[in-house]
């Protein structure tokens, strides 16, 4: 279960996982996303960088968020062993480029005394601990999703445009690499919740993008940010790019362009830094998942970036877009039963491979009690998701 940058909901997949040698088949069963209550996500939006919190206000947070998570999983109408929870990122924290700590809000034990099994939670810290910054974290189930394009010679990555556009880079003879490209579609969403004329919180099927035209010296200053510039591995989140951004950047340029025209322009400025950074990576195939693909004006700026026929769908690699973190988080799961590291070093910047995660008892007993499995040595050489 996760809540991403977009804060509007959880998504939740069940992947029944088994070995067999060295293939690890993972069989996706329900998936969905349930969305906050309107209260409960006001809360959370008002909380948001560059917003202060008073402890009442954070512990209610970490209440509220657990019990909703706890109420999507208990409703899963089928059966499961394990529950991996990231819960929703209220701050991260990076300072000289350098992550010192994240903080995921939603305590697991809501979850555990719902649904009467353990929960995996706290996924990022042990990274960042370790020097890295806690993110992306999907690159463990990319670099087996794109293992067999790789075999056959490619460069290639997998894109997540969620709030926070985040890439995974694979490509022969080479270690991984991934990193937060910068917004996908954090801004575009801001701009649309703080027009009051607007009832939408987002651009729904690109339609304001399509309707507007790019501010060339609007982009000009966006596209000054320094992030954008910033060697990988990296990372960012609202902290940066937050509702309070753009009005400053507008401010500054004294630029007041009318919502069509900002809204194009950020979704310019995404589908820009986007291809920009995966140019400079070397990838020659893209396979895009997140929200962000249910936008025509955003996939269209983005695939006009890149070369022709260069952008797909993460469907092409067997995992269902709008499900995929939910699917990595399932996979983070099974590596800490099974005592299995779930960051990529080379992707993060952490020291080594780590065990991520902290487990939270479940409630039920005797034959109905979880046990863990034997610890594995190794990594899986493939997995095949069906």
């Amino acid at each position: 279960m996760i809540s991403g940058t977009s804060h509007d909901g959880i998504d939740v997949a069940v992947v029944d996982f088994r070995l067999e040698g060295d293939v690890l088949h993972a069989r996706l069963g329900h998936r969905g996303s349930v969305p906050y209550s309107p209260d409960l996500r006001a809360a959370l939006v008002r909380a948001l960088p560059p917003a202060r919190l008073s402890a009442q206000e954070l512990c209610a947070l970490q209440v509220r968020i657990g019990q909703e998570f706890a109420a999507a999983a208990a409703a899963v109408p089928e059966p499961f062993d394990l529950v991996c929870s990231h819960g929703q990122t209220l701050y991260h924290w990076v300072e000289d480029g350098r992550a010192r700590g994240t903080l995921q809000v939603g305590q697991p034990a809501w979850t555990a005394e719902a649904t009467g099994v353990p929960v995996v939670a706290d996924l990022r810290t042990a990274d960042v601990a370790a020097g890295g910054h806690g993110a992306p974290l999907v690159p463990l189930l990319d670099r087996l999703l794109l293992a067999p394009h790789v075999a056959a010679g490619e460069r290639v990555a997998a894109l997540n445009l969620g709030g926070i556009a985040n890439a995974t880079v694979c490509g022969p003879g080479a270690e991984p690499v991934a990193f937060d490209t910068g917004p996908a579609n954090a801004l575009v969403d801001a701009a649309v919740a703080a027009d009051p004329a607007t009832p939408e919180v987002f651009d729904r099927d690109g339609a304001l993008a399509a309707a507007g035209t790019v501010d060339a010296q609007l982009l000009r200053a966006l596209l000054a940010e320094p992030y954008y510039a910033l060697p990988a591995p990296k990372s960012s989140g609202k902290e940066l790019f937050h509702a309070g951004y753009v009005p400053a950047v507008l401010a500054r340029t004294g630029l007041r362009p009318a919502l069509p025209d900002l809204v194009a322009t950020l979704t310019e400025l995404t589908a820009r830094t986007v291809a920009q950074a995966l140019t400079a990576a070397g990838a020659q195939r893209v396979f895009a998942s997140g929200g962000g693909v249910r936008n025509p004006a955003l996939v269209a700026a983005l695939g006009a970036h890149l070369p022709p026929g260069a952008l797909a769908r993460s469907e092409d690699l067997g995992c269902p877009a709008d499900e995929k973190e939910a699917v990595a988080f399932a996979l983070l799961g099974w590596a800490h039963a099974h005592g299995l590291p779930g960051n990529v070093p080379s992707c993060t910047g952490a020291a080594g491979g780590r065990v991520l995660g902290a487990l939270t008892p479940g409630t039920r007993t005797g034959a109905d009690r979880w046990r863990p499995p034997p610890p594995l040595a190794r990594w899986p050489g493939a997995l095949v998701l069906s």
